[in-house]
């Protein structure tokens, strides 16, 4: 927007980073992007990947450029070339895999969510922080410099007492789509509900009412959950969730002396909007809108915090998973959402 001040974010370059070697459990579509990232957007080396289903870890590394192609993942954990393990797979092996990572001396970033619940991510950050080994959450969002410029404004009081939260993330989802399948803990949470649930919690506090509602397709899983959440201050946040249809997925932090808007779709890299509280735009931040390139944020913050001797991210500590996987599950039991299905096909 012309001739309004410019905000700045602090995020490093990625390529500053210090050089990692990072084991790739998975080679599914996320797990494809961060390798990419990683290679052309930092000094991070990707050495190993491993994968469940015989012969995907050979086609992913023979398509991406990394040097080993491990048997199974036990053969991963055990190569000494691995620093940290990237957790790439679907969501019910990833607390069990993650566990392992710490019981191998790996330090480990999880592709979100951490865990199917909160007890689970309680489980693996004790684990983690009895083995002494770094462990995080991957919810890429909030390395991205769009976020820390959220986290500067709301930290020094620009918009005053923060009181609303504002999130939706609607996307079609075939039906041949992943997360349309109960065993894998499929539905719009933990794929798609993942990034506004995870926003609330960033920024209200304990939950003290939460009321939600979802509708079950005929895959079986959540088509679409609303809910609506009020912390013990009086904070509210109004959050939605979709696979039905695409939507514009804005959000927007709402305080007593103005608001940041975070043009969709608000989980990418993109602007921040700062507004006064009678609605005038006051300054702005954008950024290319590089997509999941970005997932080299989150990379290089990892990378730093290991080399400062961290066993948890300084952006996304184990605490802010925890209480937004507590949320998580408040919404589905109110909603009465379960993955049980899925829990099934972990044992």
């Amino acid at each position: 927007m012309n001739g309004l001040p410019v905000l700045a974010s602090a995020v490093p370059d990625s390529r500053d980073a210090p050089a990692l070697g990072w084991g790739v459990v998975g080679t599914g579509w996320i797990a494809k992007r961060f390798v990419d990232a990683l290679h052309a957007h930092t000094r991070q080396r990707v050495v190993a990947v491993a994968a469940r289903r015989p012969g995907s870890a050979e086609a992913f590394a023979g398509t991406h450029g990394v040097p080993t192609a491990h048997p199974d993942v036990a053969a991963l954990l055990a190569d000494p070339a691995v620093d940290v393990v990237y957790i790439a797979t679907p969501h019910p092996s990833h607390a069990e895999l993650a566990i392992a990572a710490i019981d191998a001396g790996k330090h480990v970033l999880v592709e979100k969510p951490l865990a199917l619940d909160a007890a689970q991510a309680r489980e693996v950050a004790s684990r983690a922080h009895a083995a002494g080994v770094y462990c995080a959450e991957a919810l890429w969002t909030f390395f991205l410099p769009r976020f820390d410029v959220v986290r500067r404004l709301v930290e020094r009081g620009e918009i005053g007492d923060l009181r609303t939260v504002l999130a939706e993330y609607g996307e079609y989802l075939p039906d041949d789509h992943r997360a349309m399948s109960p065993t894998l803990a499929g539905g719009s949470l933990l794929d798609l509900g993942t990034y506004p649930i995870a926003l609330a919690a960033r920024w209200t506090g304990r939950p003290a009412t939460v009321r939600a509602v979802g509708e079950t397709n005929r895959s079986g899983v959540n088509a679409q959950t609303g809910a609506l959440v009020q912390d013990e201050s009086g904070r509210i946040a109004v959050l939605h969730t979709s696979l039905i249809a695409g939507s514009a997925t804005t959000a927007a932090l709402i305080g007593t002396e103005g608001s940041i808007e975070l043009p969709g779709p608000f989980y990418h890299p993109g602007t921040v909007l700062l507004r006064t509280r009678d609605g005038r735009a006051r300054a702005v931040f954008d950024e290319p809108r590089i997509g999941h390139a970005g997932l080299r944020f989150e990379a290089a913050a990892v990378a730093r915090d290991i080399a400062d001797g961290r066993t948890e991210s300084a952006v996304r500590p184990l605490a802010d998973t925890i209480a937004f996987l507590e949320l998580m599950d408040a919404i589905r039991a109110e909603a009465g959402i379960d993955f049980d299905a899925a829990r099934e096909l972990v044992r």
